[in-house]
């Protein structure tokens, strides 16, 4: 009998007022969501995976210590939330936003939150750009946890946030951690990145033998208009086939069912694990 998981991908445009309060700009977010999140329960989505900072913009083209004010606690009250929707639908669900962890410490972080609203803990971005309009260092600290894997009612789950998705160590890494799904929540704009998007992540799900799940958001995002969130949330196989890919430019919620016994079809075939040999890998560290 196959291990089949429904997962689902939410990509939308965030509202965004220059005026609103930093409170008022996170519940607009938070509700441009709920009805795709209502959408992906009542279609019977086990696991759904939201937008990089999905309760907000990327402001990250700015450097303005106003947006310090959007960060909170992981585990803390946009997590408690979602937790509610998660139990609501039994839905397991990944949910990143700002991190507060402490004065003047903040991360770009993913809690995963289990079908029955319990917390299982967080990934933080380890690869941490900066970049003429991707000024992320300013607002985050790089990761500290590693590569953690989580295991939800439903599959076990690694987490990678946009920015890492260039670096396949760390890909390689959920996958011996024992990934079957790998989120990976993105805000990326059209240009050199749109064909990375399309080879990258499909590379590690078949180096890795796991499937992968990306999102990005839509639209664009004044004043900073750095240029155009260009979607294309997808789903792919451990074959690097895409199941499911969304649009370019529309809110969308995208769903495709994971036969999770395909991984060890996979890995039988193609013994990237079993040929491994760290022990030639040193100088990777070293230089």
């Amino acid at each position: 009998m196959s291990r089949n998981v429904k997962v689902g991908l939410i990509q939308v445009a965030t509202p965004f007022d220059e005026k609103w309060s930093i409170e008022q700009i996170k519940n607009a977010a938070v509700e441009k969501h709920l009805p795709l999140i209502e959408k992906a329960g009542k279609e019977g989505v086990q696991i759904l995976g939201l937008q990089e900072i999905f309760n907000g913009p990327y402001f990250c083209p700015s450097q303005d210590p106003r947006w310090y004010e959007a960060a909170e606690s992981v585990p803390g009250p946009t997590t408690e939330l979602m937790a509610k929707y998660a139990k609501k639908y039994d839905m397991a669900m990944v949910v990143p936003v700002y991190e507060r962890e402490q004065a003047g410490v903040y991360y770009n972080s993913a809690a995963m939150i289990d079908a029955d609203g319990a917390y299982l803990g967080k990934y933080r971005k380890n690869h941490i750009p900066h970049t003429s309009g991707f000024w992320e260092k300013y607002f985050f600290k790089p990761g500290n946890l590693g590569y953690p894997t989580f295991q939800t009612k439903y599959a076990k789950v690694g987490l990678y946030i946009c920015y890492d998705r260039h670096f396949p160590e760390g890909a390689r890494l959920l996958g011996l951690n024992g990934a079957e799904i790998v989120f990976n929540p993105s805000a990326t704009v059209a240009g050199l990145s749109q064909y990375l998007w399309k080879v990258e992540q499909p590379a590690h799900a078949v180096a890795n033998g796991y499937f992968v799940a990306a999102s990005n958001r839509v639209g664009t995002e004044a004043p900073w208009n750095i240029g155009r969130f260009y979607g294309s949330s997808y789903i792919v196989d451990p074959r690097g086939n895409f199941l499911a890919t969304a649009s370019e430019n529309s809110d969308e919620l995208v769903v495709a069912t994971c036969d999770l016994d395909l991984i060890e079809e996979v890995r039988r075939t193609w013994q990237f694990f079993r040929d491994r040999r760290p022990e030639t890998y040193g100088g990777l560290v070293e230089l």
